[in-house]
């Protein structure tokens, strides 16, 4: 049995030839590492994400979340769920709340999941995001204990975004200024970047499909805050974030003369390099920009 066991909700960018496979991949290798068991939820759906929020309105957007919530009782009791995506993390504890919160929701809710023979128990479990496992639950000191490779010598920056912080944040962790991310950096023997004004910046999110130009003007902004703060790469808990401001460096450089190319890396990928995987287990493959000093740290 697991030391750590939880309810997992997997999320559609982890999947086979999406856009965070990686994060999925270096996930599972670091709960290889620390005894931790993640249990799918069966049959899991789409969060609904933005789109879910631009048009689809309240009922069913918290409805498919509501769905999720009611997959996991019925097959992984009250375990808590637990996500990497900060979308899926935030969309689901949304809905667990707002299920509490109103009545009327919660009848609208079973209303909905009633059509297809399922509906949400008196009590839900908590939903966390992966980062809230490691801190709260496994703790800085143990994964201490797992670094085999100390990454010294690397410069990061770590880019929380805005999704993890706001409205719910990481309990104990500022709004403004966030640590968990410098304190997992240094943690695996690496220095964080001091004064990384741009931490807790959004980075246009689904914006950069419907105005490019506005969304690629912060992803500028995150990046040169990174640079001035000497980093060699940026850090994210966010499978959106690690995609707008790795993706679309090629363009913001050809539309505003920069030259940027810095690898945007998840927690996890630091954490697996750190603990003596290989590159593959760590899924430096997936990288778009190489992280040619992780690489090399894995290679040894």
């Amino acid at each position: 049995m697991a030391k750590y066991e939880y309810s997992f909700y997997p999320g559609c960018s982890s999947q086979s030839k999406a856009s965070s496979v990686n994060y999925q991949k270096s996930t599972q290798t670091i709960c290889e590492e620390l005894d931790i068991q993640l249990n799918d939820i069966p049959d899991w759906n789409c969060c609904g994400a933005s789109i879910g929020y631009g048009g689809g309105g309240e009922l069913p957007r918290i409805s498919l979340s509501a769905r999720n919530i009611a997959q996991s009782q019925q097959a992984h009791g009250q375990q808590d769920i637990v996500a990497t995506c900060a979308a899926c993390w935030l969309a689901t504890r949304e809905a667990k709340e707002r299920i509490e919160d109103s009545e009327k929701v919660r009848t609208g809710v079973n209303a909905a999941l009633g059509e297809i023979g399922i509906e949400i128990a008196t009590e839900m479990p908590k939903t966390r995001h992966m980062v809230e496992v490691l801190i709260e639950d496994v703790g800085y000191n143990e994964i201490a204990e797992k670094v085999k490779r100390p990454l010294e010598g690397l410069k990061i920056a770590g880019y929380v975004g805005c999704q993890t912080n706001r409205p719910f944040g990481i309990d104990g962790e500022s709004y403004e200024n966030p640590k968990y991310l410098d304190k997992m950096i240094e943690t695996v023997g690496a220095d964080a970047v001091v004064n990384y004004d741009k931490k807790v910046s959004c980075c246009g999110g689904a914006l950069m499909f419907s105005e490019p130009q506005k969304s690629q003007a912060l992803v500028k902004d995150i990046i040169e805050s990174a640079y001035d703060g000497g980093a060699d790469m940026i850090v994210t808990p966010c499978p959106v974030c690690q995609m707008n401001v790795e993706v679309y460096q090629g363009q913001i450089n050809k539309d505003h003369g920069t030259n940027f190319n810095i690898p945007v890396v998840y927690y996890s990928t630091l954490m697996s390099v750190a603990f003596g995987r290989n590159a593959k287990d760590a899924a430096l493959d997936g990288q778009m920009i190489r992280a040619k000093q992780l690489e090399d740290i894995a290679n040894k």
